[in-house]
């Protein structure tokens, strides 16, 4: 049976991003939805998936390696490599990752009307991506995806269908089926290969703008407040949660 995958996830240790749900949360709500492999990918903080490991195990989740990093102003998935990814900044640097590990780099949101979007770079860099993102935020008249369909179809690259978890509600509208077996690299190889098949139903405008909103406030209030940073690579879950 292939895994129910997801590879774009953010939680309460990001340390740019204002995130409402710890790790223990967002695996629990995955693991109801039926996933079965998940990374939590910090913008520019890789966090360790081992301490969360049993945690995850025990709810039939396999935690994959990952960071998003900005690389020249730009966002990339690193999925499956080691704490090395935290330090990559250029596409130098993540040429000599690629050579070094077997992860594998995913476009994120390429072609999203964004600043930090690839846009013109994921053709100036193709040879150094494995995949290009689905993303979840779209809706049937609103949809950033299709030239990136367009462009992983042209280059020959797989898709992958990530919800960029922000809130726990939008679990469950997009998401990749991996034919692999549930271990991090099987699950990277797999993707790489082509063995991958995306899931995806639109939300609806309304839910897009409320989404947009809810996660474009909670970004304001903390520059207004000048909030510390939650982020840490040292995550310890609470003893307290216990699997049911």
């Amino acid at each position: 049976m292939p895994l129910k995958v997801e590879l774009h996830t953010h939680t309460s240790d990001d340390p740019v991003d204002v995130i409402p749900h710890d790790a223990p949360a967002l695996i629990d709500r995955a693991a109801a939805l039926g996933y079965q492999a998940l990374a939590i990918t910090l913008h520019e903080r890789y966090l360790d998936p081992a301490p969360l490991s049993g945690y995850a195990a025990a709810r039939g989740i396999v935690l994959i390696p990952g960071v998003e990093r900005t690389i020249e102003g730009k966002h990339v998935l690193l999925i499956g490599f080691s704490a090395a990814a935290e330090r990559v900044s250029t596409f130098d640097d993540l040429s000599r990752l690629r050579n070094q590990e077997r992860g594998i780099v995913v476009a994120p949101h390429p072609f999203f009307p964004e600043r930090s979007c690839l846009g013109r770079q994921l053709e100036r860099h193709a040879e150094l991506f494995d995949a290009v993102e689905v993303n979840a935020f779209y809706s049937r008249t609103l949809n950033f995806n299709k030239r990136a369909m367009r462009w992983a179809a042209q280059h020959g690259k797989p898709l992958v269908g990530n919800g960029d978890i922000h809130r726990l509600t939008q679990l469950g509208t997009t998401w990749s089926l991996v034919d692999a077996e549930p271990e991090p690299q099987a699950i990277c190889d797999a993707i790489r290969a082509g063995r991958v098949e995306v899931r995806t139903s639109p939300i609806t405008l309304v839910q897009m703008v409320t989404l947009l909103a809810d996660i474009v406030g909670a970004g304001n209030v903390r520059r207004l407040t000048s909030a510390p940073s939650r982020a840490r690579s040292d995550y310890r879950p609470d003893p307290s949660r216990t699997h049911s």
